[in-house]
């Protein structure tokens, strides 16, 4: 039953002015944007599409990339790499500033018995990623994906940034990127 049914009918009226006003100062306007399981990106610096996962369990947005070699610019970080997926951009070469070093914990079945390495070292990269309508730049790590499905995961991070919640019963609810700045 809705909080309204217990209002005296004499203050319906404030009762409603109430709402608007929450409405008005933005407490019920920053809503989160749902969005599905599966959404189609825009890797927008590319001018690339591609499927992503949306993922509330992982922290840090991860790319598919293959051939990552890290080297010096100017003083500086870089990171130089391909994006791991089949596909005719897959042999450009693409090199970006180094953000930072993430540790990933390595799952169990990703080790050896023995092995005593639990975390792999990631380099991590910002990009402009495009959901919906939807342009924030993002850090991204980079790691071979290949074997999974989607190129792209989109971890707990990234969705604070797009102020996002995910419907895992969704599938591509934001439709097609269409992006034009950042936001």
């Amino acid at each position: 039953m809705s909080n309204l049914a217990c209002v005296p009918l004499k203050q319906l009226p404030a009762a409603f002015a109430f709402c608007a006003a929450l409405f008005a100062t933005g407490t019920m306007a920053n809503q989160p944007q749902i969005y599905g399981l599966h959404e189609k990106v825009s890797l927008h610096e590319l001018a690339l599409e591609l499927p992503a996962k949306l993922d509330t369990g992982a922290e840090t947005a991860s790319l598919s990339a293959k051939n990552i070699e890290m080297f010096k610019r100017n003083g500086g970080e870089w990171v130089r790499f391909q994006l791991g997926m089949q596909d005719a951009k897959q042999a450009q070469i693409i090199e970006r500033p180094l953000a930072r070093m993430s540790y990933i914990k390595r799952r169990a079945d990703d080790r050896k018995p023995g092995d005593k390495q639990l975390y792999t070292a990631r380099p991590v990269i910002a990009m402009d990623i495009c959901v919906g309508d939807e342009l924030k730049n993002i850090e991204v790590n980079l790691t071979d994906r290949s074997a999974f499905e989607f190129p792209l995961l989109i971890g707990s991070s990234a969705l604070k940034e797009f102020n996002a919640a995910v419907s895992p019963g969704v599938r591509y609810s934001a439709g097609q990127p269409s992006c034009t700045q950042t936001s």
